[in-house]
Parts: C-alpha cells; structure tokens; sequence
C-alpha cells in the first residue's frame, strides 16, 4: 500500500528535474508521485508529459513559489504522509523507504529530515537548527533529532501537518519549512533525522545570495518569529532588525545584499503590512498549542 505523496514543485526546472524524476522512479518503496508546476515556461510540462514514470501533474496559473505550491499539493494528497523534494534533489533509492520506517519508530515525530548532500560531497544538511536570534541554519551534523526539517528533502505526518495549520503560502520561498517546524514543536510533535541520502544540486531553482533571496530570507524569519516565538524573541529581534537598518547610512557601503538600506526597508514595509494578519495567526498558533513558546524556545536556541 502506498504510505507517501512524493510532492516536487518546480518552476523553469526542465534543465535538472528530469535527474529527480529518474530517481524517484528507481525508489525502492511504492509512493504517488505529485509535480507541482509552477507555470514554468521552459518546457518544464513537455518534459514531465513524456517521462516513463508518468508523475501526476499539478500545474498553476501563476509562480506562487515553493511555499505556495506546497500548500496547494497539500490539498491534493490523499496519503498518510507527505513528501517534500526539492525538483534539483535526487534521492537514494532507500530514501523514501529509510524516510517511513524512522517515522515509524518514533510515534512522537511528525517529520524526518534527510540528509542533503552537494555535488562535491559537502554536507548541505541534515536538518534544521533554531540560532540564538531565531534564523533556522542548515545542521549540517547528524542528529536523532533536529529543530526541524529541511524542506528540500523531508516527509511530513499529513494529519499532523494540516492540524497546525499546513503549509504558510504567502511566504513564496524560504522559511516555510522553519515556520512549519515551529508550530509542530509548539503542538508537541518532534521532528528526526534520517540516515537518507539526497544529492541537492543547491540553487539550480534559485540564486542564493541574491536580493531577491535577501528579501524572502530576512521578511519570513521575522514573520516567523512573530507567529511561533515567545513575545520578547519577536520584540527584541524585530527591533533589532530595525534599529540596524536606521544605523545602515552611518556604516558606509554595505557588503553583503541582506544590509542594503533600500532592501532592509522593503523588509520592514513588507512586514508591517502583515503585521495584523500575523498577529491574528499567533493567536491561531497559540490555541493550537500544548507547549509554551518560551519551553520551545528555551530548549532550542542556540542548542
């Protein structure tokens, strides 16, 4: 019987996702294949139209990113659990199978982190850890158990992760994953690490480092923060981010596109405009909750 809806969303991904499809043809465990086609306009839909394992495919009207299409495949799913994959990973043939029985020896965990591996044999991670000012980083050392998941290779309980609200689409990209492991812990879920190798060809779908990525990257933790973290983290970190900014002229010309003045005040707007559906989804969060913010907080940060 098939446990796992393999979710791949991708956008213009016609030069790599056809190594993703193989692989996942080659898994050693039966499981629904579901393509989410972000209106990819390379010839992303031919490829997936003409590849011998058939995947289902979902296509959008419009690019609602990686977060967006998430949520929309989970919708979709009819499985117990729920796959995420990147569309320029390819996973071992004992992924998926790796991936299920961890779940399944720990009755207490609704997610499990592969390990995601770059081309030149870098350990890219292996799950996710919570910074002392709330960045979710890559842990890129092997762990029973993580913080959370990372969303590039992962398998998710599907109850569990509708019961905490499912997938935050308007991020677009990043930090969906961090945000969705946050409200698990704060519901009293666990989320571990598995022995499952993915090869992750990092940024085929994205440009790291760019502004763009900047802009999603600083906006998402912030509106994490203030979704799942203790009142005071969300505050101060806010705070911080904003007196920083205000400081940024006085500093000189900035070296990194994350302390551009233009960019940091685009991530403030951004937030502020939010700021009143995210404190009413911190409500939402919190009556879900069976631990406190701050004993998720306090047990993870800087650990």
């Amino acid at each position: 019987m098939t446990s796992t809806t393999v979710v791949v969303v991708t956008w213009r991904g016609a030069a790599h996702i056809t190594a993703c499809l193989d692989a996942l043809a080659a898994q050693s465990r039966p499981h629904r294949t579901l393509v989410v086609d972000n209106a990819s306009d390379d010839g992303t839909a031919a490829l997936l139209a003409a590849h011998p394992s058939k995947p289902e495919v979902l296509r959008l009207r419009r690019n609602t990113g990686y977060a967006g299409a998430m949520a929309a495949a989970l919708d979709n799913v009819d499985t117990p659990l729920m796959a995420w994959l990147n569309d320029d990973a390819a996973p071992a043939s004992e992924w998926l199978a790796t991936c299920e029985d961890t779940l399944a020896k720990a009755p207490l965990a609704a997610a499990v982190s592969a390990r995601l591996t770059l081309a030149d044999g870098t350990v890219q991670s292996t799950g996710v850890r919570l910074t002392a000012d709330g960045h979710g980083a890559d842990l890129p050392e092997p762990a029973d158990e993580v913080f959370g998941f990372c969303g590039g290779a992962a398998v998710l309980d599907v109850e569990a992760l509708r019961s905490v609200g499912g997938v935050p689409a308007s991020y677009f990209c990043y930090y969906e994953d961090t945000d969705t492991a946050w409200r698990l812990r704060l519901a009293g879920w666990d989320v571990v690490g598995a022995d499952a190798d993915v090869t992750h060809q990092h940024g085929a779908s994205t440009r790291p480092g760019s502004v763009q990525f900047h802009l999603w990257n600083e906006r998402n933790r912030l509106l994490t923060l203030l979704r799942c973290a203790p009142r005071a983290v969300a505050i101060r970190q806010l705070v911080k981010f904003a007196v920083l900014t205000l400081v940024l002229p006085l500093r000189g010309k900035p070296a990194a596109p994350n302390f551009r003045l233009s960019l940091r005040c685009r991530v403030l707007g951004a937030v502020a405009t939010r700021l009143p559906r995210t404190l009413l989804e911190r409500r939402a969060i919190g009556r879900r909750a069976t631990l406190g913010r701050g004993a998720v907080w306090d047990a993870w940060a800087g650990n």
